[in-house]
Formats: C-alpha cells, structure tokens, sequence
C-alpha cells in the first residue's frame, strides 16, 4: 500500500517499495534492471547503503540505509525516481516504444499535466517502513528474497537462482550482478553522521 506521509527522519535503515505505473511490468519487458542499479550507485556515491533487493517485473523493494542529510529523505527517493524515470524514457525511445510512451502519458493527471509533466513511469507515492529492530528486519529481509517465489506469477524455483536480487550474497557471499552491504555490517556505522557529498 502507497503512502504519502513523508518520513519525519534524517537517517535511518528503511524499507522502500517503488512501483511502475499501473502496475506495468516495465522493468522484465524492456530490460530495465540496469536503471535500478544505476540509481543504487548514486546512493552509495551519496554516502548511503544498499543492504538488500529484489527487482520484479512492475516493482522492487529495497533496504536502504540513509546516513544524515539536509534533504528529506521523501526527496532522495522522488529525485531517484526522477532520475529512473528519465533512464526509462530515454530506453523506450531508443526503443522505438512509442505506443508504451503514448500510454505513459496518459496516466498523467491534470495537474501534474499542468507543472509540465509528459509521463507516469511510476505510481505518484512509495512504500516505506521504518527497520528499528532486528526482528523486523529478519521479517523484510525475508519478504524481499522470497518474493520472487511467492509472487502470483512464479519467478524461480529458488530464490537464490533470482539473478535481481540480493538473496544469493545473504546465503553464500556471493552475488549476481549488484553487490550490498549485508545487515550486519551497519551495526558498526553511525548513519546519524553527515557523510561527504550529501548536501551537493
């Protein structure tokens, strides 16, 4: 379930969701993956940490610790968005994808139409939570790599053999195409410190 709240946090480990529009299946039918990754790099370049993830066709979920910063943590994540957004777009034109970028378009509203936005890759809000504490980041931990098995539409017979995720580093250290900082590793960072590079 989308929310609007903003996150009233300056740091933190946190489970985030990001949607396509209209539950599009964007990221599998165009091979869109690499956009995910590249805005992952633009965090850890930020200071920040990815610590788990799982890429599905019309969504992805991630823990993401954010060391301090004098953006709202709701503005890191929009500006990521803003960022996936124009990586797909620039994919789709290449493409030549023009009735997917007609339909994208049109899931604009009035007015967000009006402030000059041309298309809707993503649904307007995203999911977060708050991870306080080792039991609940066991539980997303777990939701995160078991998705892709648990999913209407099956993905895999093992989770770990899920190439877009991070399950295979959390069973044996290694990992397919995208390397995170395991959970267990942030207990000796101080997010609430300001790292290098945040406030550009």
């Amino acid at each position: 379930m989308a929310v609007r709240h903003q996150i009233p946090y300056k740091s933190g480990i946190f489970f985030i969701t990001i949607t396509c529009a209209r539950w599009l299946p964007l990221f599998d039918k165009y091979n869109l993956h690499s956009v995910i990754y590249e805005w992952f790099d633009y965090l850890k370049n930020s200071g920040h940490y990815i610590n788990a993830f799982v890429i599905m066709p019309n969504h992805f979920h991630a823990i993401i610790s954010f060391t301090h910063t004098d953006k709202s943590i709701n503005k890191v994540v929009g500006d990521g968005k803003r960022f996936m957004t124009y990586s797909i777009l620039k994919k789709l034109k290449e493409l030549g994808e023009n009735t997917q970028l007609e339909a994208l378009k049109s899931f604009v509203n009035k007015t967000d139409a009006t402030r000059n936005k041309k298309h809707e890759v993503f649904e307007p809000s995203f999911d977060w939570k708050l991870l306080e504490s080792d039991k609940f980041m066991e539980q997303k931990l777990d939701y995160i790599h078991n998705n892709p098995i648990r999913s209407k539409v099956v993905l895999t017979d093992d989770p770990i053999d899920y190439k877009h995720s991070s399950a295979r580093q959390y069973f044996d250290g290694t990992y397919y195409l995208y390397q995170v900082t395991e959970l267990y590793e942030m207990k000796v960072v101080n997010l609430t410190m300001r790292k290098y590079g945040l406030e550009e």
